[in-house]
């Protein structure tokens, strides 16, 4: 799977939290200052063409839905991150978010238990 730009991503953002729709019902949910409605439209048909965006035709529009799940991506984006800056190590990449926003022992033991609910 291939990293998304940032714009490529804010869209999909937003086709993750609607669903199906259709160009002009994606602009208002991404942030500001907003793209021209051309520019969304080039954006959705690159994403299709890559393989993360589909459509329906309704009359002579496109309504357009995602083929990949946000969860998905994440774990390919996750990865992505974890070799890169972490020698493949998730250890080290927890160690790092640990420190850097000074987990309390709390959330830690917090973020332990959402571990193993997950797990089970």
């Amino acid at each position: 799977m291939i990293k998304l730009a940032k714009r490529e991503e804010q869209i999909m953002q937003v086709y993750w939290e609607l669903g199906k729709a259709f160009i002009k019902e994606v602009i208002p949910h991404l942030p500001d200052p907003k793209p021209h409605y051309n520019s969304v439209a080039t954006m959705v048909k690159i994403l299709e063409e890559k393989g993360f965006l589909d459509h329906d035709s309704v009359g002579n529009l496109y309504r357009y839905f995602p083929l990949i799940s946000r969860e998905d991506y994440q774990k390919h984006a996750m990865k992505d991150i974890v070799s890169q800056y972490f020698d493949n190590s998730y250890p080290r990449m927890l160690a790092f978010f640990a420190k850097e926003q000074k987990l309390s022992e709390d959330e830690l033991k917090e973020i332990l238990q959402m571990i193993k609910t997950d797990n089970q």
